[in-house]
């Protein structure tokens, strides 16, 4: 977990091309697929490049690397307020968070937000927003095995991870590692971080880790919460 601190990015990033016309396009079905996984197993992945479109995929991932090349990322850190910490043992990725100020942003937003109301009419989670960040993995950049919410704390309640990555083979490492929710020792999914390749997962119970990239790795998580405002820091 991270602690959320928001800075100005619009300015690192240049104009970008409007609105895609024809996306997001989350259909019942789509959703209807998301909550049967959800439930009977605690997690799923799927190709989502129908949903969002390669167009805002290819337009998110050219943001990310903006940011990246332009040192406008932090280094990502574990546990919130006083307890926020920076350790490269557990995870070395670096993060800037989503503020919905370009086009692209504001569109994936809009699914977000109908994933969102789909999941509680669904699941009845009382979902009340979510937060995203944006997430680089350079050569060697791990996460140790962790959990997205403490159980409990009502916090996080439903994590997604959208990958942005072209041409990701199986030796360029990087994959999120799944573990069973009934017993954490044992492996029960292992995604390939390629582009357009989503997973969604209850933040309290699916322990999971990212195995060392051998070649940079773009992403972009999301939280879905009951809280109504942000935890103070």
């Amino acid at each position: 977990m991270d602690s959320q601190v928001v800075t100005p990015l619009q300015d690192a990033l240049p104009e970008k091309p409007g609105i895609v016309p024809g996306f997001p396009n989350v259909a019942d079905d789509w959703l209807d697929l998301i909550a049967d996984g959800l439930g009977e197993y605690g997690w799923l992945t799927l190709d989502a490049c129908a949903v969002f479109g390669r167009g805002l995929l290819t337009q998110i991932a050219e943001e990310v690397a903006i940011l990246d090349r332009t040192d406008n990322l932090r280094n990502a850190g574990v546990g919130r307020g006083l307890d926020h910490t920076r350790d490269r043992s557990v995870r070395r990725d670096k993060i800037a968070w989503l503020q919905g100020v370009t086009p692209a942003q504001q569109q994936f937003f809009s699914c977000l937000d109908e994933l969102q109301n789909g999941l509680n009419r669904r699941l009845f989670l009382g979902l009340k927003r979510f937060e995203a960040h944006y997430a680089t993995y350079h050569e060697g950049d791990f996460y140790r095995r962790h959990l997205d919410s403490f159980r409990g704390r009502a916090s996080r309640v439903v994590s997604l991870v959208l990958y942005l990555n072209e041409g990701w083979q199986s030796g360029d490492g990087g994959a999120l590692q799944v573990f069973n929710r009934d017993n954490e020792n044992e492996v029960c999914g292992v995604v390939t971080p390629e582009m357009g390749r989503m997973v969604i997962f209850m933040s309290e119970e699916v322990p999971h880790e990212v195995l060392p990239a051998n070649r940079t790795r773009y992403s972009v998580a999301c939280w879905f919460r009951q809280d109504e405002v942000p935890i103070p820091l």
